[in-house]
């Protein structure tokens, strides 16, 4: 049984920053995460994107932001469950609260804080036969490490940023040792930079782009991984594109998951909370970031990074209801850690 102050689930930018302020006030956290590393969103869809509305930040990619949030928080020593789902919720009879993940893991606390950003993701899925069959054998849904394709040809299918982003990203870093961009429309909904620098890189023979075209189906190779897929054009007809991995990127659908079940207050696929510490109606847990809502919710960053403040000033009074809460000035006191 994992024993800390404060379980945080999630682990992306919100949650990360909810365990520097818990520092502050000596408090103890433990974060889950149904991804392999921390970072949430700003990992797992666009790493290399860039962010404009960080304070002190005038630009700063997403991945970055991430290395240097867990940068601040390293003082402080925060454990990590990865990988794994929250599953369960239950409340023993001294108030605290159990927390156990899909594998198992169980989890101790008298505060839960939930900063699972929009839920949890399931990717959208082209409807191609026998795709699953190909998961994990040259199809991959989201990029989670780009030297993963050194050397590979490559089809990446889509139209939004992600598609954008990973095609320029391979082609520009020389990664991929071909790169193919397929779109069924002619038109992308990506920013218009990215846009100008795909056609770019395809005017200069870099990538190869098709457009009125989609996937329709996938060959194998001989060791049953993906050794081609069937492009559809819309005036071209069918033609199979020898390839090692077929990349869809269609983005991905959240749900609150397992947490729609806990008795907390929902609206809209998120939890409801009370402004003055973002807590919900069951006492001691809490809903920091995209996934809480109230009246003016805006989903940025930064108002997550307010709302785990004011949860953890909270937290710290449930966990010591007769100790007074002084507040400090890091300018003053600095950051001290365990």
């Amino acid at each position: 049984m994992v024993q800390t102050d404060i379980i945080i689930i999630g682990a992306g930018p919100v949650g990360l920053f909810t365990v520097f302020e818990a520092g502050l006030l000596k408090l103890r956290c433990h974060l889950i995460d149904s991804l392999p590393e921390p970072g949430g969103q700003l990992i797992e869809i666009y790493p290399k994107k860039p962010i404009y509305d960080i304070p002190g930040y005038p630009i700063v990619n997403a991945g970055e932001l991430v290395g240097k949030l867990m940068e601040q928080i390293a003082v402080f020593k925060p454990n990590f469950t990865l990988g794994e789902t929250v599953q369960q919720l239950e409340e023993t009879t001294d108030n605290q609260f159990i927390v156990t993940t899909n594998k198992g893991t169980r989890h101790q606390a008298p505060v839960v804080i939930i900063a699972g950003g929009l839920g949890v993701f399931e990717p959208r899925k082209p409807p191609i036969e026998n795709l699953e069959k190909f998961e994990d054998k040259g199809v991959e849904y989201i990029i989670k490490d780009p030297e993963f394709y050194r050397g590979k040809r490559v089809v990446i299918s889509g139209g939004g940023d992600s598609a954008l982003d990973w095609t320029i990203y391979l082609a520009e870093k020389k990664i991929a040792k071909e790169i193919a961009l397929v779109h069924r429309r002619t038109s992308f909904r990506g920013h218009l930079d990215s846009v100008q620098k795909v056609m770019d890189l395809a005017a200069d023979d870099k990538i190869q782009l098709i457009t009125d075209a989609e996937v329709v189906g996938i060959t194998a190779d001989s060791r049953g991984h993906v050794g081609g897929v069937t492009i559809k054009h819309a005036s071209h007809g069918d033609k199979i594109k020898e390839t090692d991995h077929f990349i869809p990127l269609f983005g991905l659908t959240p749900s609150l998951g397992p947490i729609a079940d806990w008795g907390l207050e929902l609206e809209k696929n998120a939890v409801k909370v009370n402004t003055v510490d973002y807590s919900t109606t069951r006492k001691g847990v809490f809903a920091v970031g995209d996934i809480n809502t109230y009246p003016g919710k805006l989903k940025l960053i930064l108002c997550g990074f307010h709302e785990g403040t004011l949860a953890v000033q909270a937290a710290f009074a449930k966990i010591y209801p007769n100790k007074k809460n002084v507040l400090k000035y890091t300018t003053v006191n600095g950051v001290n850690g365990f």
